[in-house]
């Protein structure tokens, strides 16, 4: 399913679950502006090329638009329109007054030098300047863009408005304005939301087992996190495959490894094969459609915590849902990201730097809360907390 769909046939359920009329189920799905851009760039070794950029913003009744730009080769409009739509969503879940936007550009980053990298994100704020600003729109890191990008946009900016502008960016380096505690908010704020869940279903953590999907900077953190509450991490996959240990795996021992180029381990079960682990809880945390019709039956886990973006197809989620097993959506489970950016931006607007405690504190208390609103709304009106997590979504955005 093309990932617009995917968004669609969600909203689409939400949309039937609170009886909205068709206008609003076309505002809702219809983005606000498209924005492209050819971006043309010098090289080093002498020559120019171009390559295709785009921004999307999708609803900004609660706020200035918000959500990151990625640099990856297989970027495009359906892409970006539908993680713009997400973010809408995603920030509704957890009642930050921000609305929904996303950028991406078609270029493969392993390709280019970190000069022409900096061109790159250069070219991206002038073609789109006027739209971007910190009332207006706020990008942030995604996909192969990080602080060191993200600064130097804000240079750019910077230079094209004649002042200074942190407010306008988030997702910096610490010296210019950033977060204590991005780095690790993704995992962090899915971490505190399962935290809820267990004690809904009271569960001890220390009698639970875990399988996790990815281990890039969320996965290897909610591994470590899971780890630390007691949870025995039975599987770990990275691109290159599954390492399986019944006994338990020594997670800063393994993660080590993969930072020193490293295999996981000596002998790797197929990538895939973390998903049908036998688990309590397993934690997508890569890549989208990893649980699919062709092998959801196979899933043994009780929860499903999804830090990837839609790592679980609509069909298998069904399915799941059958079968009693809850699935905490992608737009409440990894929406700490956006949150602790969202912080950046208060910090930034009030010339503040929080502490790293702080901004853990709060992040917990908000994405608690989120999980509250969620659990409650489904319990409430019977359906699952995706279903939940939408509705909720699409009442707040309609309400402003």
């Amino acid at each position: 399913m093309a990932a617009f769909e995917y968004f669609k046939h969600n909203v689409g359920k939400a949309a039937t679950l609170l009886g909205l009329s068709e206008e609003d189920r076309t505002k809702l799905m219809t983005p606000d502006r498209v924005l492209k851009a050819d971006l043309e760039i010098p090289l080093d070794a002498g020559g120019t090329a171009t390559f295709p950029a785009y921004r999307v913003q999708f609803n900004n009744a609660r706020g200035p638009y918000k959500g990151g730009i990625r640099f990856h080769p297989d970027a495009d409009e359906d892409e970006v329109s539908a993680l713009a739509a997400m973010m809408a969503i995603k920030c509704a879940v957890v009642g930050i007054p921000f609305g929904g936007a996303k950028g991406g550009v078609a270029i493969d980053p392993k390709k280019h030098s970190k000069n022409e990298l900096h061109e790159v994100a250069r070219a991206y704020v002038r073609a789109f300047a006027e739209h971007l600003g910190p009332d207006v729109d706020v990008p942030a890191p995604d996909v192969y863009t990080n602080p060191d990008i993200m600064a130097v946009m804000l240079d750019e900016y910077e230079k094209i408005v004649g002042h200074t502008a942190p407010a306008m960016i988030t997702g910096k380096p610490i010296d210019k304005g950033g977060s204590l505690g991005r780095d690790t908010a993704t995992a962090d704020g899915a971490i505190f939301v399962l935290n809820a869940l267990l004690a809904d279903q009271h569960k001890d953590a220390s009698k639970l087992t875990a399988a996790v999907q990815g281990a890039g900077n969320a996965g290897a953190q909610a591994a470590h996190l899971l780890s630390e509450m007691g949870v025995k991490i039975v599987a770990l996959a990275d691109s290159k495959g599954t390492l399986i240990e019944r006994s338990g795996i020594d997670v800063p021992s393994v993660l080590a490894k993969k930072e020193a180029g490293e295999a996981l381990g000596e002998s790797l079960s197929a990538p895939d094969a973390v998903i049908t682990e036998a688990c309590d809880i397993l934690v997508p945390a890569a890549l989208e459609e990893q649980v699919r019709v062709e092998n959801v039956e196979l899933v043994q886990a009780d929860i499903v915590l999804e830090i990837a973006n839609g790592p679980v197809t609509p069909e298998a989620d069904d399915m799941l849902a059958k079968r009693g097993i809850a699935v905490v959506p992608d737009v409440l489970a990894n929406a700490g990201g956006v949150t602790v950016s969202y912080f950046e931006w208060l910090q930034n607007k009030a010339g503040e730097q929080w502490t790293k405690a702080d901004v853990r504190e709060r992040l917990e208390e908000t994405m608690k809360d989120a999980y509250r609103d969620v659990a409650d709304f489904a319990l409430t009106k019977g359906v699952t907390l995706r279903e939940a997590a939408y509705a909720l979504a699409l009442s707040r955005i309609l309400e402003k």
